[in-house]
């Protein structure tokens, strides 16, 4: 199996439906341990790269994923922006000149996107960010591929180690970020930036299923 271009472009558009549908949420989240806008942020980042789709929608995966992470840095206010925008334009690189996807050219994506991240956040797991749902979802879908699993079966667990990694910034204290501020007060909420990882790599599974 391989992930089609037509399948990367409904996957960003996704994105965007869903972080749109889920921006009160997301801000909500963000209220008590951030600046209250990381739903509103992101869903107008995601919104922007949803509006130019069209405009590359005959360019290679590498070009349609660096033209996501320029209109992030670009639209996307705070630490958020250039996160996301770091993910996606490491892994235009990890995927240049693609017109699909195998299964190790996704893990590629997937992986360098990540490095991308932790070389602009400098989180590790347990700090309270978007690696504590980043990290188990990319280990995740590198054991099931090991495992000899199909794409949609390891982006499936990808998916539920998110899931599970979004719920266990729950309990931490945080060590990174505006968050990392509030010491001990910082313990209970769920992390925004986790929970907005985990509907993004939904959407990607649900693009992959359609």
């Amino acid at each position: 199996m391989t992930v089609t271009k037509a399948q990367i472009i409904d996957w960003l558009g996704k994105s965007a439906a869903v972080l749109e549908e889920n921006k009160a949420y997301l801000t909500e989240l963000d209220g008590p341990i951030g600046d209250s806008d990381h739903g509103v942020n992101i869903a107008r980042g995601f919104g922007a790269v949803a509006e130019n789709l069209p405009d590359v929608a005959d360019q290679d995966i590498g070009s349609i994923l660096k033209m996501t992470a320029m209109t992030l840095m670009s639209k996307v206010g705070g630490a958020s922006g250039m996160l996301y925008g770091n993910f996606f334009l490491r892994a235009a690189m990890g995927v240049n000149g693609k017109e699909t996807l195998s299964a190790d050219d996704l893990n590629k994506l997937l992986e360098v996107g990540v490095g991308g991240i932790v070389q602009r956040g400098r989180a590790v797991v347990g700090d309270k960010t978007m690696i504590d749902a980043w990290t188990p979802a990319l280990a995740a879908f590198q054991s099931s591929l090991t495992a000899g699993r199909e794409i949609t079966a390891a982006m499936r667990a990808c998916v539920d180690a998110a899931e599970q990694g979004m719920k266990d910034t729950i309990p931490l204290q945080a060590r990174k970020g505006r968050a990392s501020y509030l010491g001990e007060r910082s313990i209970g909420h769920q992390d925004p930036g986790a929970t907005s990882t985990y509907l993004i790599l939904n959407a990607l599974l649900e693009a992959i299923e359609a």
